[in-house]
């Protein structure tokens, strides 16, 4: 058995309040705890928006009463809320400014609108950007202006893994991540998923854009999923909406990618725990640990997992390592494909930090 800390996912979509037939609170959190995710961030484009007082409100409730592990909530930019947003800055994971394609009504496409927030939201709070291309170039840009942080979602082409890298060798106030499928998938697998199942943002990128986040695997910084899910009937359906599950297939595609060298163990445990806790300044969880049969040979099947997705991109890929064990301050929450704690167990990591 390998013992691991505490895994943290800076990106995942819940989907409560709004559209629970996806996904809620708990089954969510459910699915952490079987990837051995004991920490996650949960983004703002739900139904409503996470974008004010009453909103936040009512997600942070939701949480409260389901959550089986412990968690932050994001709040959303918005061409008006700045001010708002900036006076709720502690009771949140950080701020999600949306400057490319979104699931919801949150994009920001006026480059003035991400200047008012560079210069309201604090530094010392995590500002969290999904930017593509050369509008991940021109955040940077502006970030730089005012001197702040900027964490870069789901970075997957070459051009932004190189941008990234020359603003990081500039001295630049950069952090990025990248999700397991933009590192094990390409657009070449789009046909074996189907369109609509292969739909996802950012879209699967070229084989040539997978090598280079390999290639400069140094640059990267965490690890996240971007854990969206849909059910299987959406992504079927005339208008797939865009997203993965994720929670639940991330440690064992990273625990087969150590059993072949192309990772270490450290590695992993740097993106996807030392990391997140630093640059979000999340306190620790004590007691807080997983553990892994290493040995362990499996095939990933979407009627095993947790996630009220119900399916996977990853159907019927063999991995190696299998969490059999997570314990969660102390208490056994997960065991052998078992949850064993109550809703609301989990805490919201914001207010225990004051």
């Amino acid at each position: 058995m390998l013992r691991l800390p505490g895994l943290i996912d800076l990106h995942v979509h819940m989907r409560e309040p709004g559209a629970i037939h996806k996904e809620d609170w708990q089954s969510g959190t459910s699915a952490a705890l079987a990837g051995g995710v004991t920490l996650v961030l949960a983004m703002p484009n739900t139904q409503p928006p996470v974008t004010d007082a009453q909103s936040l409100r009512l997600a942070l409730d939701a949480a409260r009463q389901k959550a089986l592990c412990d968690y932050a909530q994001y709040l959303g930019a918005t061409p008006d809320n700045a001010d708002v947003v900036a006076e709720l800055a502690p009771r949140a994971a950080g701020l999600k400014m949306y400057l490319d394609h979104t699931y919801g009504p949150l994009r920001l496409a006026n480059m003035t609108d991400w200047m008012v927030h560079l210069a309201r939201w604090p530094r010392e709070i995590p500002l969290a950007v999904h930017a593509e291309g050369r509008t991940l170039a021109a955040v940077i840009l502006l970030a730089s202006f005012y001197d702040h942080p900027v964490h870069l979602c789901h970075v997957s082409r070459r051009e932004e893994i190189l941008i990234i890298r020359a603003a990081k060798e500039r001295g630049l106030k950069v952090t990025c991540e990248v999700t397991p499928h933009h590192l094990f998938l390409s657009e070449e697998d789009i046909p074996a998923l189907g369109q609509g199942r292969a739909e996802v943002r950012p879209a699967l990128a070229s084989p040539a854009d997978r090598q280079a986040l390999w290639d400069n695997l140094e640059v990267i910084d965490c690890f996240a999923t971007d854990h969206a899910p849909h059910t299987l009937a959406e992504k079927n359906g005339p208008t797939p909406p865009p997203g993965f599950p994720g929670l639940e297939t991330a440690l064992p595609l990273f625990l087969t990618a150590v059993s072949e060298e192309r990772l270490t163990l450290d590695d992993v445990v740097q993106r996807y725990h030392v990391n997140p806790q630093r640059i979000f300044r999340l306190p620790s969880q004590p007691e807080t640990w997983v553990e892994v049969d290493t040995e362990a040979t499996w095939e990933i099947q979407a009627t095993t997992l947790l996630t009220r997705a119900a399916w996977t991109p990853f159907e019927g890929w063999r991995v190696r390592g299998r969490v059999v064990r997570v314990v969660v301050r102390g208490t056994e929450a997960f065991r052998d494909g078992k949850v064993l704690v109550p809703p609301g167990f989990g805490r919201n990591v914001r207010e225990v930090s004051g």
